[in-house]
């Protein structure tokens, strides 16, 4: 476990506590909200009681996560110690976060968890970290980039009805991605809502289509368990979003035909894009992608940033009882 993560969710004065909340890339293709791997860039907080509510950010999209009205983590914060009738405590937050906002790496539930953690600290909720993820999936919607967030590795997640007046139940398994692997993300410039890759999507699939993705899915799990690079490229092959995201992430196309040579295993959106995500081994598949990328027209380190990461095996909630019991 690296020192980075081993230090998230831990005490380090009275009344604060600092979070690491590593990015995730979900679906991986044919696993549509089920699955999602945990990569080696975070978002950072030193959170502190306060007077007043302050943000100091710095890192990617400093801006707007420095911005206190219609901010995701404060507003969540506050929303959920509203909803358990506390008064949320004014806090001081230090952010570097290195997740892209609107590139499909899971920023949304990096800050969910975040402001259900906070929540749960500051309003002295005696919620256990399994109740701290079943509240930010319930939040997100599905639970797969929330799990491996906070599990860390690769995870594959479900999610039912909880009983009534608590959240949603979360079923979550965890393996660890083989050393050898890696991860390029390819990042056009312009973000994705994801509510805007979500309204591309039909109501209903095939039998056909659904089987394809069932095969895939399973097929995706032992691939990363097994450390069989050779199984990911028909893992990572979708039929219930991609198709119909393409024309929306148009980085996808080009990149797929990769998958499978020159060093790259598997390639998929990351989330719901716009973001791609090439599962690598080796050096050599940069040079590809950039090739690839290039006679389609886009132009690497102008329209698209190329980004290397490694896989996150320790998620944000491994020193929570730390956090808890001090």
């Amino acid at each position: 476990m690296s020192e980075v993560i081993e230090a998230s969710l831990r005490i380090f004065t009275k009344g604060g506590f600092r979070l690491r909340l590593p990015a995730t890339s979900a679906n991986l293709g044919a696993a549509f909200d089920a699955a999602a791997v945990a990569l080696d860039f975070a978002l950072e907080l030193d959170v502190k009681s306060a007077d007043a509510f302050s943000i100091q950010a710095t890192g990617r999209n400093a801006e707007q996560c420095g911005r206190i009205e219609g901010n995701l983590i404060l507003d969540t914060y506050t929303a959920l110690l509203g909803r358990e009738g506390r008064i949320a405590p004014p806090l001081a937050l230090r952010m570097h976060n290195q997740i892209p906002l609107g590139m499909g790496c899971g920023s949304s539930a990096a800050g969910r968890l975040a402001a259900v953690a906070m929540a749960a600290y500051f309003g002295e909720l005696p919620w256990s970290g399994e109740r701290i993820l079943a509240e930010a999936c319930a939040l997100e919607g599905h639970p797969d980039n929330a799990a491996a967030c906070w599990m860390g590795g690769l995870v594959i997640a479900a999610s039912e009805a909880g009983l009534p007046g608590s959240p949603m139940a979360v079923h979550a398994a965890q393996v660890k991605p083989p050393e050898s692997w890696s991860a390029l993300l390819a990042m056009p410039a312009r973000p994705l809502a994801t509510s805007h890759a979500r309204a591309v999507l039909p109501e209903g699939y095939s039998r056909a289509d659904a089987v394809a993705n069932v095969q895939a899915a399973a097929l995706l799990g032992l691939a990363f368990a097994q450390c069989r690079g050779d199984l990911l490229a028909p893992a990572m092959r979708d039929r219930m979003h991609q198709p119909y995201r393409a024309e929306i992430c148009p980085l996808l196309a080009p990149l797929l035909p990769l998958a499978g040579r020159d060093g790259v295993l598997g390639v998929a959106l990351s989330g719901a894009g716009p973001s791609v995500l090439l599962v690598i081994e080796g050096e050599r598949p940069r040079q590809a992608v950039s090739a690839a990328l290039g006679e389609a027209g886009f132009a690497v380190g102008q329209e698209v940033e190329l980004l290397d990461a490694g896989f996150a095996t320790s998620g944000a909630s491994a020193d929570w009882r730390r956090m808890r019991t001090g």
